[in-house]
């Protein structure tokens, strides 16, 4: 849950050499198969103070997802993300992994109300410029009316911009709403626990390569992986 008290914290243990070695990969990455194919994600974090753990794992997972998807075609990202009180950010789409690395670099976690209507209303408004591929939200809670958060997922339904919510914690009410979301916008909801980041990494790069490829793509990322964590008929 996110908690009243605004104290600023900073960011400790980013491990810089985990990064540095993501970026040479990418160097020596080859050039993708559909070069001039590009999926857009906008990738959506709660920063409020209870999410301060989550942040490090959170730097390490959006590398993967330039990673898992550089041989389908190239991936363009936003960082979106809300703290405080009523402070909400919006970064640049880019394909370029550094740039969101250093974005998320210089994030700390500050109390606050969730603004989960804010995110939805955003993805929506960045789709009608442009199409945008998936929205991918990840948090703890939901503070928020859950009628309007219902219409905002409906929309979104209606526009083909699916949500891929990911739950931590035993936030009954948050579980729900998250759930909600990514049953109407028809997307997928999943739960994970920060404690085991290799769960959360791999779904994330299943949505990275939905997000380029689609679900054809998607379905063959997953045979050639063995795993398939990505589910559309699994919500609840």
């Amino acid at each position: 849950m996110s908690q009243s008290k605004d104290k600023k914290r900073e960011l400790s243990s980013v491990n810089l050499s985990e990064v540095e070695s993501f970026l040479e990969k990418v160097a020596r990455t080859p050039v993708p198969r559909n070069a001039g194919k590009s999926g857009r994600l906008i990738f959506a974090l709660d920063a409020t103070a209870s999410r301060q753990a989550t942040w490090d794992i959170s730097m390490d997972i959006q590398a993967q997802m330039f990673s898992e998807s550089s041989m389908i075609g190239r991936l363009s990202v936003q960082l979106v993300y809300y703290r405080g009180f009523k402070e909400f950010f919006a970064g640049q789409f880019s394909s370029d992994s550094s740039y969101i690395l250093k974005d998320m670099a210089g994030v700390y976690c500050v109390g606050g109300r969730t603004q989960i209507c804010r995110v939805l209303q955003h993805a929506l408004e960045q789709h009608n410029k442009e199409r945008v591929d998936a929205l991918v939200l990840v948090g703890d809670a939901c503070e928020e009316n859950i009628d309007l958060v219902c219409d905002l997922a409906g929309q979104m339904g209606v526009s083909n911009l699916p949500a891929f919510t990911f739950h931590e914690g035993y936030d009954a009410d948050g579980r729900q709403a998250f759930a909600e979301i990514s049953r109407l916008s028809g997307g997928v909801f999943s739960e994970f626990d920060s404690s085991s980041p290799e769960i959360l990494r791999r779904l994330l790069a299943e949505v990275a390569v939905f997000a380029v490829g689609g679900r054809k793509e998607l379905n063959r990322f997953q045979k050639q992986s063995g795993q398939r964590l990505i589910r559309f008929d699994s919500n609840i």
